[in-house]
This record gives structure tokens, C-alpha cells and sequence, in this order.
């Protein structure tokens, strides 16, 4: 397998650094959402606006040139819908031919996805509360996603007061897909949410309830395309992660070269740089998964399923490590509100914890070893 890059892939990528560095500030998301100013939000908006709403198309693109771009995404910290839509959301309405993803490819639109349920996992389900959309209230529609058959409408529609987890038909949330799920389209100023409170403020949670069907048709996903969703999604989160563990190793190395303690740079005494070549090494091997796993998603190849878990939790493990490592090399600077290290502590940390953690993919990972072994015997 290759892993070199194509011309065009390298300009893609250096166009992606360039752009996030010279126009995604830290300044942005600390005016908008950690020491907010009157018009930090908006101008946030329109940084989204001006310069990453073309690239929500990369989600028609292949996994891999979408993951170069959202491993840039990840050394900046950005208040923007862009892995929602364009990762999750764009994936998800081309998978059932909706006529709204060609205006979210075109960036007229922005989209979340509405799919977990009161159980946490990310699984078609009869719920009519949905949790850990993200980056609703930044989002133009919201695309929900129920479990087939006899998904329970609210009586008396969205404005029911009962319209909890309490009209779910098993005892822990969750249906069974009987092979299929509905996808329909709502928008999001339709809708009654919930904001969650959330370690990483740049990307807000909410529960969102969802309303009466009434006129939207729904259409029919398969089990097996869902899951194709979901693992283009946790693979380009994986990238991001990655992303985010690069910034924190080059700001740690950095800082180590020239803090000085004793007379000598802190970066040369051995305990330190034990620990700091260990994690280097876990960042490899993690962007080495998270490309493999993209090219077998792109070539449809069997390992796609194993390689994207272990793609997803490789990168939260690499990711929650350097936040880790970083934060203890730096010292008490560390843990200042102005130094930008505690920005990609929340975001490496929250996002090991979208579409499952670090430890549930190598759960899932062995049980799939465990079962095709059985199937061999």
C-alpha cells in the first residue's frame, strides 16, 4: 500500500495549513465561546462563512483528501459546523439521494445529524429525544435518524409534554433496524433543544427533541449504508485528532527547547525526553491507522470495519496523551486561562468521546476478531 502523496494532495494539504493558520486565530473561539466579547460569535460565523463553507463539498470528496484537510482543521481550534456537515451530514443525505445535500455541498446549507440515543450510542433508535447532536444552534437543518417500522410519532406533535425517552419500545432506548432507517430533514429553528454542558465549548452539544413527522417523507437507509456513514465520520474525526495531537507536541517541544531550568533547556534532561519520544511515536503509529483506514473506506476494501476502529481509537489515545504530556511539560503555564493549551485539551478530550471512545472501538475491535475467529473453527 502507498502512503506517499500526490502533488495535488500535498497542495491540498498546505492549502488547508495555510488557510486555517492565517484565518483561524485562537483568538476567534476564545471571543466567541472562553472570554466572550459582544461580537465574538458573529465574527466567528463569518470567518465559517468566507472561507470554510466552500469545503463542506470535501464530504463528496475521497476519505483521504478529507482527512488531510480535517488533520489541519485539528491544529486549529474553529467554531464552525464543519465536520457536522460535511463529514456526518453530507455523507448521510447522499447516501438516500436527498436534493438538500447538493445545496449543503454547494455551502448554502449547514446540517447537523440527530441519530444517538438515550443509550449514547450512536445506533438508529425509536427515541424521540436525540442526544449529543453537535453544533446545533449553528446549524441551518438538522438530519434525524430513527429506526425503521413503527416509529412512535408525539401526541399532540412537537409540543407534547411527553416526548421523552418514554415512547421507546425496549428497555434500555434502542430498536432493532430490521435492516433499514428512516432519514428525514428538519430545520433547526423548528426545533426544541437543549444546550448539554460540554468540556469543549467550540463544539456544543444538545439534546434535540424531534417533532411530528407530519408532511417530510422519509427515506430508507439500509443498515449497512448507516454504518458506511458512521465510519467515514469516526475516520475524519480520527484526523482531527490527530491534528490536534500534532499542535500539542510541536507547542510542547516548543516550549521545552527553550524553558530553561538548572542553567540548561528543560527539554534536555532525559526523563522528559523519554516521555516525549514515547508519545511521538503513538502520534505515528495513530496517523498511520487513521490513512490506512481512510484508503481501505475509499476502496471499499474488507478491513474497512477494523481499520476504522482501530483508526478511532488509536487517534483518542494519541490525542487524551499529548493533552496529558503537554500540559504537565509546560509546567504552571500550563494551567493559565490565557496560554491556548487548555483549547486543545478540551477538544482532544471531547472528541475521543464522539461515536464511541478510545476503549469502546477496541471492544468492538476484538469482538470482531473473536467472532470471525469462531467462524473459522
Amino acid at each position: 500500500m502507498d502512503f506517499s502523496l500526490t502533488p495535488e494532495q500535498e497542495m491540498l494539504r498546505d492549502t488547508a495549513s495555510a488557510l486555517f493558520s492565517r484565518e483561524f486565530p485562537s483568538s476567534l473561539v476564545r471571543d466567541a465561546c472562553y472570554d466572550p466579547v459582544t461580537d465574538g460569535a458573529s465574527v466567528a460565523a463569518a470567518a465559517f462563512d468566507r472561507h470554510l463553507r466552500p469545503w463542506i463539498s470535501m464530504g463528496d470528496e475521497s476519505v483521504v483528501d478529507q482527512c488531510l484537510f480535517m488533520e489541519e482543521a485539528g491544529a486549529a481550534i474553529t467554531r464552525a459546523p464543519f465536520w457536522s456537515a460535511s463529514a456526518l451530514a453530507l455523507p448521510l443525505l447522499r447516501a438516500v439521494n436527498h436534493p438538500d445535500a447538493d445545496r449543503l455541498a454547494d455551502g448554502s446549507l449547514t446540517a447537523t445529524v440527530a441519530l444517538a440515543g438515550s443509550t449514547g450510542e450512536w445506533i438508529a433508535n425509536r427515541d424521540l429525544t436525540k442526544m449529543l447532536v453537535t453544533d446545533f444552534g449553528l446549524v441551518d437543518i438538522v438530519v434525524f435518524v430513527d429506526a425503521g417500522g413503527n416509529t412512535r410519532e408525539p401526541e399532540g406533535g412537537s409540543d407534547s409534554a411527553d416526548t421523552d425517552r418514554s415512547h421507546t419500545d425496549s428497555g434500555d432506548g434502542s430498536a432493532g433496524l430490521g435492516g433499514e432507517a428512516l432519514v428525514w430533514v428538519s430545520p433547526a429553528a423548528d426545533l426544541e433543544a437543549r444546550v448539554v454542558e460540554n468540556l469543549d465549548l467550540a463544539r456544543p452539544l444538545a439534546e434535540v427533541t424531534r417533532p411530528a413527522m407530519g408532511d417530510h417523507q422519509p427515506r430508507m437507509i439500509t443498515e449497512a449504508d448507516l454504518h458506511s456513514v458512521l465510519e467515514r465520520a469516526s475516520v475524519v474525526l480520527a484526523a482531527e485528532m490527530v491534528g490536534t495531537a500534532r499542535w500539542l507536541k510541536e507547542a510542547t517541544i516548543e516550549y521545552v527547547s527553550t524553558r530553561e531550568q538548572f542553567g540548561r533547556p528543560v527539554g534536555s534532561f532525559q526523563g522528559l525526553q523519554w516521555k516525549l519520544v514515547d508519545a511521538s511515536l503513538e502520534l505515528e503509529k495513530a496517523g498511520a491507522a487513521v490513512y490506512y483506514a481512510a484508503m481501505c473506506l475509499d476502496a471499499d476494501d474488507p478491513d474497512r470495519h477494523r481499520a476504522t476502529h482501530v483508526a478511532k481509537s488509536a487517534a483518542g489515545t494519541t490525542a487524551r496523551r499529548w493533552a496529558k504530556d503537554a500540559m504537565q511539560a509546560h509546567g504552571g503555564i500550563g494551567y493559565t486561562w490565557e496560554h491556548d493549551l487548555h483549547l486543545y485539551l478540551r477538544r482532544a478530550n471531547a472528541a475521543d468521546r464522539l461515536l464511541g471512545d478510545s476503549a469502546w472501538h477496541m471492544e468492538q475491535l476484538a469482538l470482531d476478531l473473536f467472532e470471525s475467529g469462531q467462524q473459522h473453527v
